[in-house]
């Protein structure tokens, strides 16, 4: 039987995986939306569905520094980079770093679920990509790159007392890699008689590969793979690029697994705006006992799926309509930064998510009144009813398409000069403009954004009226070649008082989201 990649489509980078039995856990990076974490539970590697997050408070993940880790500037890419998920002795941990502020730390829970402790924070580690491996005679490795001042770059390991969070060992650099840039993201295992590193090299980006080597002794010295790099799809033409950031789990089977980002470019010149996403890849082992993942190095959009798998699971579909009837935003759903608590409100107005807007708008790498969620797909269609009656001029409220700070588009409801207007405007570097304004006297509207894999259509419709279109915008500006950073695009709702805090709440009725064969 076959199963289709990306096995979890979106900005879900990083992935990293561990097996309890035969339950799986996955987690990936979640940068500076919050909360942070996102983890899922599945049952055949194929069929995945979110439970929890791994930060879910302020305490554990604060996003709200005005530098990152090595002093400079903050980004809207900053925040929760590359974790590790492992699982021993009853416990699950996360290690992982923040590069808002610079630290790396480790959470745990006995449920993957959560609730997951405050962070211990390992204040003598520096780098990125920090992960575990438990060793059989108990002791604690930690991997993970070099840092900024660390002169040769490469993979780090020490020891460390997982109760305090304290390097036990001098940090020693273990393996350079194979010559590619960046060597990062290395996971340590021990199978058989050998420790074996995996890492990623080449950037994230169209030169990323997986490369492995091993060594009888943890610290080496490790012998470079001869079938390196076990796979890439750097220069070759397929529909999925970037290739790289693998980690490896074990099937209840016996069967051998890895997970990995990857990216689907579109158009010319190559972009990509849906973000890195999670796919699975088999690995065999050959003879002489190394790792080879995928076929020859390779992977498909389309792979022969675990034996164990039994077809798609119809009840985790991520389409449909969310009405906000609960005491609680559903999984879905992220805040951009860490969100004022008088920003946003499901209890004000029933069955209405409603957005108090900050001074802050979409511009700003700050703390926005935004509730948004991954676009996953490139044909789709979200949609919103708002009721929004804007007291003061420059209040205003809508939809999104949002990467970050320089990129993003918004359809939106607004009052400038005493008039209410519903206009569409661009954000594009240092490019900026209103498309449109069309002057509006009702206060109750529904906005649509259509997406396909090169442009997004905004339209919006009155009570009882036709749809009006009132711009378009190409998806290649919003794409991470164009805009920069590391996440992908969002769909939000947002508001902001432009300057001033809003006194005029935006109720948000429903937010639909749906695939292309249901538009």
């Amino acid at each position: 039987m076959k199963f289709s990649n990306p096995i979890v489509s979106g900005a879900y980078p990083d992935p990293s995986i561990c097996r309890v039995d035969d339950d799986y856990y996955l987690v990936n990076s979640s940068f500076g939306y919050f909360p942070g974490l996102p983890i899922f539970h599945s049952k055949d590697l194929i069929n995945w569905r979110q439970i929890g997050y791994g930060l879910t408070r302020e305490s554990q993940v604060p996003l709200l520094s005005s530098e990152g880790a090595d002093g400079g500037p903050l980004f809207s890419y900053m925040g929760i980079y590359a974790p590790t998920i492992r699982f021993h002795n009853g416990q699950f941990y996360i290690v992982t770093t923040n590069t808002v502020g610079g630290r790396n730390f480790i959470i745990q829970a006995e449920k993957p679920e959560g609730p997951w402790s405050e962070p211990l924070y390992l204040d003598q580690w520096g780098g990125i990509d920090p992960s575990l491996l438990f060793d059989e005679d108990g002791k604690v490795y930690i991997t993970g790159t070099g840092s900024y001042k660390d002169a040769v770059p490469g993979v780090y390991q020490a020891e460390m007392d997982l109760s305090t969070g304290d390097i036990l060992t001098e940090r020693q650099l273990i393996w350079e890699g194979t010559g590619g840039s960046f060597p990062e993201g290395p996971h340590l295992y021990r199978i058989n008689d050998f420790y074996y590193l995996l890492i990623a090299e080449g950037g994230t980006e169209y030169g990323h590969m997986v490369t492995v080597a091993r060594s009888r002794q943890p610290y080496g010295p490790f012998e470079t793979c001869p079938y390196n790099p076990v796979l890439t799809h750097r220069s070759i033409s397929h529909p999925v690029q970037a290739t790289g950031h693998a980690d490896f789990v074990q099937a209840h089977d016996g069967t051998w697994w890895t997970v990995l980002l990857g990216i689907r470019p579109v158009g010319y010149p190559f972009h990509h705006h849906l973000g890195r996403e999670t796919y699975l890849a088999p690995v065999t082992w050959t003879e002489d006992g190394w790792p080879l993942i995928g076929e020859n190095g390779r992977i498909g959009l389309e792979m022969e799926a675990p034996g164990f798998f039994g077809g798609y699971d119809a009840g985790l579909s991520r389409f449909g309509r969310d009405g906000f009837d609960g005491g609680a935003l559903g999984l879905q759903w992220n805040f951009f930064k860490n969100p004022p608590e008088q920003s946003y409100s499901l209890s004000d107005r029933k069955s209405c998510l409603t957005l108090y807007g900050t001074e802050y708008t979409l511009d700003d790498s700050q703390q926005l009144a935004f509730v948004g969620r991954r676009q996953q797909d490139f044909d789709c269609a979200v949609s919103a009813l708002l009721l929004f009656d804007p007291v003061n001029d420059g209040e205003e409220a809508g939809l999104t398409v949002y990467m970050n700070e320089r990129a993003h588009y918004e359809i939106g409801m607004r009052k400038d000069n005493g008039r209410r207007t519903l206009f569409l405007r661009r954000r594009i570097g240092s490019l900026w403009k209103v498309e449109r304004e069309d002057e509006l006297v009702a206060t109750e509207v529904v906005l649509s954004i259509r997406s396909d894999s090169q442009q997004y259509i905004f339209s919006y419709s009155l009570a009882g009226q036709e749809w009006v279109i009132i711009g378009s915008g190409e998806c290649s500006y919003v794409a991470t070649e164009v805009a920069g950073g590391f996440t992908g695009v969002y769909f939000g709702m947002y508001a902001t008082g432009n300057g001033k805090i809003s006194r005029s709440p935006a109720h948000f009725e429903y937010f639909d989201y749906i695939q292309k064969e249901m538009i």
